[in-house]
């Protein structure tokens, strides 16, 4: 697939201005499987971060890309399950340097579910 459909090219440039585009071109059923429980979601978070470590970006490029995918959700997905309704919550109410560092502790807890 052509690097015009992801936010990460093949060497290593994030581009966080795509990640939108990204999320609205994952099927509907794809979604659904992400996000129907945490732990699945938890998983999801764990490969991507996984990938994001083997092709060189920092835990600061990770979390920024967490919170423009988080971002994305809060506007455009409804919680399925007791933790991602937190997560909303926490995030509608947080200001922007609370969001990035909630966007920090995700990525974390993603690589703790690894390790």
């Amino acid at each position: 697939m052509s690097e015009q459909y992801h936010a990460v090219l093949k060497d290593g440039e994030l581009q966080t201005e795509k990640i939108a585009d990204v999320m609205d071109r994952l099927d509907s059923s794809d979604k659904d499987k992400i996000l129907q429980d945490f732990e699945g979601f938890r998983s999801y978070l764990a490969r991507r971060i996984r990938m994001a470590e083997a092709i060189g970006l920092n835990e600061e490029q990770m979390a920024i890309t967490a919170q423009k995918v988080a971002d994305y959700l809060a506007r455009h997905e409804e919680p399925r399950n007791a933790e991602e309704q937190l997560l909303r919550e926490l995030w509608k109410v947080g200001r922007e340097d609370e969001r990035h560092k909630l966007a920090h502790m995700l990525v974390r807890i993603a690589q703790r579910k690894e390790h």
